[in-house]
Formats: structure tokens, C-alpha cells, sequence
């Protein structure tokens, strides 16, 4: 048996020296500046002049990622947590919100009962969060008329579980060698027809108008992650309109688009993508220590492996940046303002998506250092932003394992044109301001840094409430915690 991997955790690198020593070490490209600017010195305070949204102009280099909380009503309302989490939005000081919560389309495209639904039923509450964001900035932050907000669309696709947590009712673009086991795909019957999939972009149509008559500046329109959209960039081997060439599988997004401008809607428009995927992944049950889970390892795949999109299929183990640049493209052509790039899928391998030390409780422990896997995300968005047309607005992703050394490393990539924005996602739920901060004051708090527990991933992998358990009091006080620890003892995360 392999010795297991002994991780350098980021808290005992004490200096930006020690930093670089340690990338040195793992061979990977990931520059780090030597101390934290502030005010005009930081690159992070800069706006973004690129192009205007709804009018405005971002007011700084910081973006907050869209989070899924499941913690709304089951007819897909808002909640206390929800309005909360939207305040903490308005008190980080990021300028760019980049869909705050993932709203379903429609109520059997939610990954969870109590996903928020973006519907004329839930508009006033919607609106809420939107108020009690823009209030909470302009409080703190004197003025909200550089701060753009926008809605992120969805549907789960194969990640579906609209009516219970523990129930996927799974509706997908295509077959899957290794998903379709994992998420219980047993029938052809729940490949999604093509006239299925034209009720769905009309969804889409309907839920950016809802978005316009709040007052959201744009909408995401997901392919991100291995849910619907993305699924379909993916969908090599579906016959018809949808699947098989490039410009089939981008159908969708182009037929939303259009049905948004031929209904009238202005709004402005952005895409969240996995730039790359990989084939999914599990635990290795012979390198598994008492009461941990096992490292991560592929499944068994076939070759080629048509499945991925931004993998090459004859290793789907490394990136193919060739697509996702034509994606970029493409968006520049169809008048989208903002490509937010991710990686993978948190449900099948969340280490090239989010990279954590402690894994949660459906994935596995880390088989190398988590830096590789922020490097290679850093360096696609890199890539994507070299070839993407000059009026797009590109957001990076992947910060937060960066803990200590994330202002440093921002400031670099902004600096360097590597991206446009940094987008954080995790370290919003402990520490929401940690970039403003660093950016005002040269320092941060390390006592609130997200370590990538990964509790807000375990917590509604297992039906409970998502928030950031260890750090944030709100969540350590609820009785949920104690069923958190419970579970995370009982599998080994």
C-alpha cells in the first residue's frame, strides 16, 4: 500500500516566501505578490471598464459567487437564513454579485425541495433579498451605484430532487457509462426529448423576464457544474438538434438568448461555465485510513470518452481548453457581458471545482496537494481570457483554498490581465469582506479564513441547511450542527 499523501496546509506557510517555496516544490505556476496593496494600489480596488452592465460599471475587481443554501420554503420562497446570506452579500464589499442564489426555472428543476424559485409567486420575496443586499452595501460602503447584481438560472437536470433530499428524480441530455449508476438514471425515458428541451428554454425566457421586473442588472444562464446546460455541452453522443456537433450543443443558449430579446427583455446576460471537466470520481477503498474516507481516484472509463466537455477524450484526465475558447466566442457573438468560469462538479469530483483539505462526507480525500488544482483553474480562466473577445467581461474562480495568500494572489492575476474579477465563493459564508478588508487595511483576519472543512457541502449533501458551521456562530449555535458532527463521524469526512 501507497503511503499516504501528507498534506502542506496553507495556515503553517507563515510568509509569502515560504508560499513560493512550497509551489516551487509541486512544479505549478501560481504567482503570489509580495505584500497586500491597499486603496489605489490594489488592483482590486479598480473598476471595471471593460464593458457597462444595466449601465453601471463595476466598482472593484471582487466577485461573490452564487450559493445554494437549502435553506428556502418548500414553494420555493425566501427565509431567514436566505435574507441573511444576502445581507453578508452587501457587507463584503464586492461590486460584482454574480447571482447570489441559484433560482430554479421551473419547481422539478430544483436540486432541492427548498431551492429558491424564480416564479411571479416569489417575485416580492426575491425582491427583498435584492433591497436588503443593495441597503446593506450602500450602509456600510456610502454608495451602491457601482454595484451590479445579477440572478443565476437553473435546472438540475440530472442532479434533480425537487420533491424530496433523498429522492433524485433525474431528467438528462444523455446516457452516462458512470453518472447514470451514480444518480439512479435507469431509463431511457428521463433523456429529456427535444420538445422537453424547448419547454425548458421558454422557462428560461420567462424567469429572465421575472428577473427584469425586479431590478436584477443581468441573469446567468448556467453550464456550470454537470447540471442541465452544462450536461448538454457535454451530450457528444445525442442524436438530433441538441447533441453531438459544437453547434448543437450550444443550441440552448443560443435559443434562450433569442427567446429573451424577441420577448422584449433588455437585461443584460452572463454565463457561469465549467471550463473543463473530468470523468468522475470515488474513494480508493485500499487506501483508506480508520475513520477517513479513502483518496480520490477516477472510475473505470472507456475510451474515448465522450462525455466531458473541455477534457480531451482520449485522456479525459487533462483539460481541452479548444471548445470552452469557442464558448468564449460564441458568447462574445450572442451579446453576453460576463463569462464566469468554474471547473468540474461538485457531485462527481469536487477537487477540480473546489479545491478543499477535508473533503466532504459523498467525496474523498485529497490525493495531492489542493494548489494543483486552484493552478489549473487559474491558469484555464488564463487561457479563456487570451482569446476572448475584447468587450467580455471574464470572472475567476477556485481562490478560497488559498486562505492566507488569497489577496496577494488575486492582486497578481488582476494586475497580469489573467482575469477580470476574482469570484469567491466559500469564504463569503466566514468571512465576507476578507478581500475589502486586506484591500483597506493590508491585513486580514485569519481567525474567520475559511480552511475548506467543507462542512457547507456535507451539510445538504445530507438534508441539512448549508452555512459555514465551524466559523460563522450563526450556524454552530443551530441544532443542526450537533447532527452535522454526527454524520461527518459516521462517514468519515
Amino acid at each position: 500500500m501507497a503511503d499516504p499523501f501528507k498534506l502542506v496546509r496553507i495556515p503553517t506557510l507563515k510568509t509569502v516566501e515560504d508560499f513560493r517555496n512550497h509551489i516551487a516544490s509541486l512544479g505549478i505556476e501560481l504567482p503570489c505578490e509580495d505584500k497586500i496593496e491597499t486603496g489605489v494600489n490594489s488592483p482590486l480596488t479598480h473598476p471595471v471598464e471593460i464593458a457597462t452592465i444595466n449601465g453601471k460599471t463595476i466598482g472593484n475587481r471582487i466577485a461573490i459567487q452564487p450559493m445554494e443554501g437549502w435553506d428556502g420554503t418548500t414553494t420555493g420562497g425566501i427565509s431567514e437564513e436566505m435574507v441573511r446570506r444576502w445581507k453578508r452579500f452587501g457587507e463584503s464589499g464586492a461590486k460584482l454579485i454574480f447571482g447570489g442564489e441559484a433560482m430554479a426555472v421551473r419547481p422539478d428543476g430544483r436540486a432541492n425541495p427548498n431551492q429558491l424559485i424564480i416564479s411571479e409567486e416569489n417575485k416580492s420575496g426575491i425582491a427583498q433579498l435584492r433591497e436588503t443586499l443593495i441597503a446593506t452595501h450602500k450602509e456600510r460602503y456610502s454608495t451602491a451605484d457601482d454595484l451590479v447584481i445579477g440572478f443565476q438560472l437553473t435546472h438540475s437536470g440530472r442532479f434533480c430532487r425537487p420533491n424530496d433530499k433523498k429522492v433524485w428524480e433525474s431528467r438528462v441530455a444523455y446516457r452516462h457509462p458512470i453518472l447514470d449508476q451514480k444518480f439512479n438514471v435507469t431509463s431511457d425515458a428521463q433523456i429529456l426529448s427535444d420538445s422537453d428541451v424547448e419547454e425548458i428554454i421558454q422557462a428560461y425566457v420567462g424567469a429572465a423576464k421575472v428577473a427584469e421586473e425586479i431590478g436584477a442588472d443581468f441573469v446567468d444562464i448556467k453550464h456550470c457544474h454537470g447540471y442541465l446546460l452544462h450536461e448538454f455541452l457535454g451530450a457528444f453522443t445525442r442524436p438530433g438538434k441538441y447533441g453531438g456537433s459544437f453547434e448543437n450543443r450550444t443550441r440552448i443558449l443560443r435559443e434562450i438568448v433569442a427567446g429573451i430579446r424577441a420577448s422584449g427583455n433588455k437585461i443584460d446576460l452572463a454565463v457561469r461555465l465549467s471550463a473543463f471537466d473530468f470523468v468522475p470520481f470515488k474513494p480508493d477503498p485500499t487506501r483508506a485510513q480508520p475513520g477517513k474516507l479513502g483518496p480520490g481516484i477516477p472510475e473505470e472509463f472507456p475510451l474515448p470518452y465522450p462525455y466531458a466537455f473541455g477534457a480531451n477524450q482520449n485522456n479525459p484526465l487533462e483539460t481541452d481548453l479548444s471548445e470552452t475558447i469557442l464558448f468564449a466566442q460564441l458568447c462574445g457573438e450572442l451579446g453576453i457581458k460576463i463569462l464566469n468560469l468554474s471547473a468540474g462538479s461538485p457531485y462527481y469530483n469536487p477537487h477540480i471545482q473546489r479545491p478543499a483539505a477535508y473533503p466532504p462526507s459523498d467525496g474523498y480525500q485529497p490525493d495531492h496537494d489542493p494548489l494543483i488544482d486552484v493552478a489549473r483553474q487559474i491558469n484555464a480562466v488564463r487561457q479563456v481570457k487570451e482569446k476572448a473577445p475584447a468587450g467580455l467581461i471574464v470572472v475567476g474562480s477556485a481562490y478560497s483554498y488559498l486562505q492566507e495568500f488569497l489577496p496577494q494572489v488575486s492582486q497578481y492575476v488582476i494586475r497580469n490581465g489573467w482575469t477580470d474579477l476574482v469570484g469567491i465563493g466559500r469564504m463569503v459564508l466566514s468571512y465576507p469582506d476578507i478581500l475589502a478588508e486586506a484591500a483597506e487595511k493590508g491585513t486580514i483576519t485569519p481567525k474567520v479564513i475559511c480552511r475548506t472543512f467543507s462542512d457547507c457541502t456535507t451539510a445538504p449533501r445530507n438534508g441539512l441547511i448549508s452555512g459555514c458551521y465551524p466559523l460563522d456562530k450563526y450556524y454552530s449555535a443551530k441544532p443542526e450542527f450537533q447532527k452535522l458532527k454526527e454524520i461527518k463521524k459516521a462517514t468519515g469526512a
